[in-house]
């Protein structure tokens, strides 16, 4: 790895007419292609400084391709076809020391590539759905990009084939930054690997026209250095970067729940949840809401107020209970005399209270039964001979598992104190009127 990366520093050093750094060097760990110091480094050390110059973004597109590309292609999908375009070119591309450098096709785990038994594993998981609705975004965007390159580029440039663009935009997803220009790819800071408990990040020094990492502890000589991509859960980690982290502290789980077809209030709990609003919930990178898409966090305290479990949620389940129109009403009313959000006080009726506590618990008691038979599965299967590639993908496929898991199961056991607080709350009046 050394001997076929020790140019790589001084060619994008000349190139930017510029220092890097002085104190990394590119090296290969369990991760692959890494960096590492090279010297000692002090907490608050600036490690390096890649500027704009030298970074690859959506503005490298010819005008025409961008006008064509429109807003039907987001940055990704634009910076993809930049990729695309100058592998085409091979070696007469400016940037192919640092293209034939990225991780090929066969090192990539994203679920965009995983097959069907490999997917299978993570059935019961939000990240399931999310992947097939990636995929079929990444399709899209693909239709485009490609009647672009035709239009444009009839007799230069061979017609992308899908493959190349979900590899393409699964690198970009992976290794680029937002920057003023978008999103940027930058090269040599993207060698560096995610670890959820670094603070350094990468920074754009609009002044200097430059992007830089600051190390948050010492580093001796020949350890790896990392930086950290971001507080995201293996679910975005794991579509997005392709890569799990073992007991992820950011884990979280999308659940989803819905107003049955068959509920008489049906349309009027619909129509009142649109008017108020009840939440609105956007994931860093993956996970958009509809109407009935909630994340929960893990609960710390099973006595607490119940922080990591959406107060949205806990509405829309009072919502769910109610069985006539004047409760819903009521919610209405209530909505409008306080901040305009529906159902987000308790039932003043304990008795609903716990009514609407028990719906949700249990929903998420059925999502732990269908992690837990996942996980069954996984534990329980015999694989003698296995490719390097499932291995990873299984392990994976644990890691999300469990720490989607211990979620809810935290939020299960608040709701069940919660519950059994209500009931005998409740049930006091009856025992008093029995004596």
């Amino acid at each position: 790895m050394a001997s076929l990366d020790k140019d790589f520093i001084p060619w994008l050093e000349r190139i930017a007419g510029a220092k890097i750094t002085n104190t990394l060097s590119i090296g290969k760990s369990t991760y692959g292609r890494s960096l590492f110091a090279s010297k000692v480094i002090h907490a608050g050390d600036c490690m390096l400084k890649v500027p704009f110059n030298v970074q690859i973004t959506p503005d490298e597109l010819s005008p025409d391709i961008r006008v064509s590309l429109t807003d039907e292609v987001g940055n990704i999908g634009k910076l993809a076809a930049v990729l695309i375009r100058e592998k085409k070119k091979g070696q007469k591309s400016r940037w192919v020391p640092y293209i034939s450098r990225l991780p090929q096709p066969a090192e990539m785990h994203s679920t965009i590539f995983w097959g069907e038994d490999e997917f299978s594993m993570i059935r019961c998981s939000a990240v399931h759905k999310e992947t097939v609705k990636q995929k079929a975004q990444i399709e899209k965007e693909f239709s485009f990009v490609a009647q672009a390159f035709k239009q444009h580029y009839p007799m230069v440039i061979e017609r992308p084939y899908l493959e190349d663009f979900m590899y393409a935009y699964a690198l970009v997803g992976s290794r680029a930054w937002e920057t003023s220009k978008g999103i940027s790819l930058i090269p040599f800071a993207d060698f560096m690997n995610h670890d959820g408990l670094s603070a350094s990040i990468v920074l754009s020094d609009e002044d200097n026209q430059l992007s830089e990492v600051t190390a948050d502890r010492n580093y001796s000589p020949g350890d790896e250095v990392f930086i950290k991509y971001g507080e995201f859960s293996n679910a975005t980690l794991m579509l997005d970067f392709g890569f799990t982290v073992p007991y992820n502290i950011h884990d979280e789980v999308q659940i989803q729940m819905d107003v049955p077809n068959d509920d008489p209030l049906r349309d009027m709990k619909l129509g009142l949840l649109q008017t108020h609003h009840t939440r609105i919930v956007k994931d860093i990178n993956i996970f958009h809401s509809s109407c009935d898409t909630f994340t929960i966090k893990e609960v710390k305290s099973t006595s607490g107020k119940g922080r990591g479990i959406p107060q949205s949620l806990r509405a829309f389940a009072r919502v769910l209970c109610c069985t006539i129109p004047q409760e819903l009403n009521d919610l209405s009313k209530e909505a409008a005399k306080n901040d305009g959000r529906l159902a987000r006080l308790p039932f003043k009726d304990r008795s609903r209270e716990l009514e609407a506590h028990k719906i949700l618990l249990s929903h998420i008691n059925r999502l732990i039964e269908d992690h837990s038979a996942c996980i069954k599965e996984l534990e329980e299967s015999k694989c003698y001979f296995v490719s390097q590639r499932f291995a990873v993908r299984r392990k994976m496929a644990k890691d999300l598992l469990y720490g989607e898991l211990r979620v809810l199961r935290s939020a299960a056991e608040w709701l069940n104190h919660y519950c059994t607080t209500l009931f005998s709350v409740t049930s006091k009046p009856i025992l008093q009127s029995l004596q």
